[in-house]
């Protein structure tokens, strides 16, 4: 049996932040992917949007790890040549009657510390993106967009640099905590070829994204349930993609389900329309019953009335783990947390947008947890 001081399940953004982090500090760390590359699911089916942190309850962990992770991935692209854009986005009120709701958003931003934010009109808006129609706007210097995709490979690259050890194909099947350590069972590989392997780690971390609920149930813990919210995209080439130049947000929804469909210039000069917002049946129905075009032209057309049907190509869709029910209101926040019944595992749930951006930041937060553990 193989001993590991921590072992990580998930391989998303925020599991390999995590490697990363944990693994320049101690040796014999672990991170298990059910998929058979890093990173496919919630992590790479986004926006990758660099966060600014203006949406979130103030004192809350996504606000918290939003700014601080905002700064460090940033920080973090540079150091390591992963591709992003540092543009700035506006937030468009599409009427006088969205203004009052325009200033509430910028008083949550500041409160929360995001700098720099400004109310321009419709002049500014027309000449920083000139299709682009509304009353007024908040500028928010701060959001930028990364290539989500090599965002997690050099988070998994620098982890196994300082010697992680990362499985992909691996399945964790059960977990029974003992003295002092978690024996995790393993299924590896693929229907063709199962090995069985079984790792007792004194640290588990669990940060597998949409099965977070699932894994926290493996060791009894019924605490939360996960609800899939699907996002779909539509994409805009060729000329007509410089309708955008960079990123623009309708206000968010009142009820937090989504911060709105919204225009992103990408790094390879398309724009993306989206994401929805759609509660759905199963942790792996991305393509079941997909909005036609017509939708997405249609909400579009309120910032951006030349847009046509006919300029929208049918794109990727992703799944969200919320934890607010479909009959639910608001904005859950982020799990993270020593589980009070097993305290060698860390549980990490309802890890969504601004996951991306926050995960250094949630992996710094991790390590002092396994501190507590492993020292």
């Amino acid at each position: 049996m193989d001993q590991a001081n921590i072992l990580i399940i998930g391989g998303g953004v925020v599991g390999c932040a995590i490697a990363r982090a944990v693994s320049a500090r101690w040796q014999d760390v672990f991170l298990v992917e059910q998929n058979p590359k890093l990173g496919m699911a919630t992590s790479s089916r986004n926006s990758g949007v660099v966060h600014s942190g203006i949406y979130y309850p103030k004192n809350s962990m996504k606000a918290r790890h939003c700014i601080e992770g905002n700064r460090l991935t940033y920080e973090f692209a540079r150091k390591h040549n992963v591709p992003f854009r540092h543009t700035g986005k506006l937030v468009v009120a599409a009427s006088a009657e969205e203004e009052g709701d325009l200033d509430a958003l910028k008083k949550k931003g500041e409160d929360n510390g995001v700098e720099g934010l400004r109310l321009i009109g419709p002049a500014e808006i027309q000449k920083r993106e000139p299709h682009i129609r509304g009353t007024a706007a908040i500028e928010v210097p701060s959001t930028g967009i990364v290539s989500a995709e090599e965002l997690v490979h050099a988070y998994a690259r620098i982890a196994t640099g300082h010697g992680a050890e990362i499985v992909t194909r691996a399945r964790v099947v059960s977990l029974e905590p003992g003295a002092g350590a978690i024996r995790v069972g393993l299924r590896i590989g693929d229907e063709e070829n199962v090995q069985e392997e079984t790792i007792e780690a004194r640290c588990v971390i669990n940060a597998a994204g949409l099965y977070a609920d699932e894994v926290a149930g493996l060791l009894g813990n019924k605490s939360w349930k996960i609800y899939p919210v699907r996002g779909e995209y539509c994409e805009v080439r060729g000329p007509r993609a410089s309708l955008i130049n960079d990123l623009v947000y309708p206000l968010p929804h009142h009820d937090g389900l989504s911060l709105g469909v919204h225009f992103t210039k990408t790094l390879w000069g398309t724009f993306l329309l989206g994401p929805t917002a759609t509660y759905v049946d199963g942790k792996e129905n991305y393509e079941k019953n997909r909005l036609p075009i017509a939708a997405f032209a249609e909400s579009a057309k309120t910032l951006l009335p030349e847009i046509e049907e006919s300029d929208l190509h049918l794109g990727y869709s992703g799944l969200r783990p919320k934890l607010v029910p479909p009959t639910g209101h608001g904005i859950a926040d982020f799990v993270i947390t020593r589980d009070p019944a097993v305290p060698q595992a860390i549980q990490l749930v309802g890890i969504e947008s601004p996951g991306l951006t926050a995960a250094p930041s949630i992996a710094e937060h991790v390590a002092q947890l396994a501190k507590e553990i492993l020292e």
